[in-house]
């Protein structure tokens, strides 16, 4: 499911984007999340790097698209930014938030869809996906491909990328459901990993950033398994 957003402060334009989305999901299959905000600073004040596409109205009272856009830009580097604007001289000035493309007004279903399907092209061809973790203050998105385990201490998950681990209160199997599409399989009752990032198996352990990380007996046949695939993917 894409997470989109969209600031747009006339009701009429609102009320047909959400047509228009409730439309292109039947042509082209693909599940919409989509949150609707009346102005910009609503979405800054809000924003939590939990959206994959924004969809900026460039005339709002309170922020403008181009100011709400600069705000975003400055924690989210990644997000997808569409223009809607009812004069083209404005959009051109998207690269310098790095705008991916702008809507017109009044806003025609055909280029709309066509702008969005390929927004989220661009999605698939980055490849990269997040894990979304509380922290202090928020949340932090982290990475996928920069995760190299999971770790289970009680009630709380500590996820270790490299240089880094974060606690948070949260079950393995929750973590297990979250990750196991990205090849992600348990070696023990404690410990999740991430196969990509397995440098070897020494003594009954998996070696994973330096961590020798404990291969359960009851869990070995299965995580060699999976490693040996995941291999074979690989090399192929």
């Amino acid at each position: 499911m894409i997470k989109i957003a969209v600031a747009e402060d006339d009701l009429q334009y609102a009320n047909q984007l959400k047509q228009y989305m409730a439309q292109f999901e039947k042509d082209f299959g693909q599940k919409l999340d989509v949150t609707y905000y009346v102005d910009g600073a609503d979405l800054v004040k809000d924003y939590q790097n939990q959206y994959e596409v924004l969809l900026l109205d460039i005339e709002m009272p309170k922020m403008d698209g181009m100011t709400t856009a600069r705000h975003i830009r400055e924690v989210d580097a990644e997000v997808m930014i569409l223009f809607i604007t009812n004069m083209a001289q404005y959009a051109i000035h998207g690269y310098e938030v790095d705008a991916m493309d702008y809507i017109l007004k009044p806003i025609q279903y055909f280029p709309f869809s066509k702008r969005l399907e390929r927004a989220l092209g661009r999605l698939k061809k980055q490849e990269k996906r997040y894990l979304i973790i509380p922290v202090k203050g928020g949340t932090k998105k982290i990475e996928i491909h920069d995760i190299f385990y999971v770790e289970s201490q009680r009630h709380n998950i500590t996820v270790h990328t490299k240089t880094e681990a974060f606690t948070f209160p949260a079950t393995m199997r929750e973590m297990e459901e979250k990750l196991l599409e990205y090849h992600f399989f348990r070696c023990n009752k404690g410990y999740l990993v991430s196969l990509n990032h397995v440098d070897s198996i020494v003594d009954g352990c998996a070696v994973v950033n330096g961590a020798h990380l404990l291969i359960s007996r009851g869990r070995k046949n299965e995580f060699m398994e999976a490693l040996a695939e995941f291999m074979g993917e690989v090399s192929l």
